[in-house]
């Protein structure tokens, strides 16, 4: 796909990862770039089609759908981190973990099927997480939903396949936004999740791997587990 004339959706736009890929798409050449939101009155971007989407909201999504007919490419990028711990957090907030990640990315992408096939098939950008493979201390919820999320991606590539729909998972690490503030570790410019993913999709790629740290990840899933978690204890304490 190339991004330049291409119609774009991105959710989560108003900050983070979602801003830089409203950035990097218009910086491309996209036709239209459609820049969504729980509360769009916080989207301030010039040249933009604002529109409200709460992915737990799905006559949201509904009405997001219906206004966007001509997109072909979606971006899903919101996305929550509550810190909730699997076996003594808030199960309210573990519940909102897979609400957002899961089923509020699958309710967009079954809303956005018909419209990306009426428009000749089109893209499918979904912002996983190093931690769809991987959990520690305090991600559990987050690393739970980002792991259901990811296979839900593998899932769809192979159910949208027959209309041509290019489904792409993108994996990171720690970016440098808001959501991870707390986090003392190093982070990586959320600017390179949006270039390395459009990158991707240019090339075809149904998956991204953005940073070292994830390739990390990746690359240990083929060998015992007990190894990379005792390394994990040795870097995270």
């Amino acid at each position: 796909m190339d991004i330049q004339d291409q119609v774009a959706l991105v959710t989560g736009a108003n900050r983070g990862i979602g801003r830089t890929f409203v950035e990097e798409l218009l910086a491309r050449g996209a036709r239209k770039v459609y820049a969504t939101a729980r509360r769009p009155e916080a989207i301030d971007f010039p040249g933009v089609e604002v529109v409200r989407l709460d992915l737990t909201d799905p006559a949201s999504v509904s009405a997001a759908a219906e206004v966007a007919q001509d997109v072909t490419l979606v971006v899903n990028n919101a996305g929550i981190s509550t810190g909730a711990g699997l076996l003594t957090g808030d199960m309210t907030e573990i519940r909102r973990e897979m609400d957002t990640h899961y089923f509020g990315t699958l309710g967009v992408i079954r809303a956005f099927a018909p419209v990306l096939a009426a428009n000749g098939g089109g893209g499918i950008v979904n912002i996983l997480s190093a931690l769809s493979w991987f959990a520690a201390p305090g991600s559990g919820g987050y690393a739970a939903a980002k792991a259901a999320e990811w296979n839900m991606t593998n899932a769809l590539r192979l159910e949208l396949a027959g209309q041509g729909t290019l489904v792409q998972g993108v994996h990171l690490g720690a970016a440098d936004t808001d959501i991870m503030a707390g986090y003392d570790g190093p982070k990586i410019d959320p600017r390179d999740v949006a270039r390395t993913a459009l990158d991707g999709v240019a090339a075809g790629e149904i998956e991204v791997v953005v940073d070292a740290w994830s390739r990390m990840v990746k690359d240990s899933l083929s060998a015992d587990p007990r190894a990379f978690y005792q390394q994990m204890q040795a870097i995270l304490g």
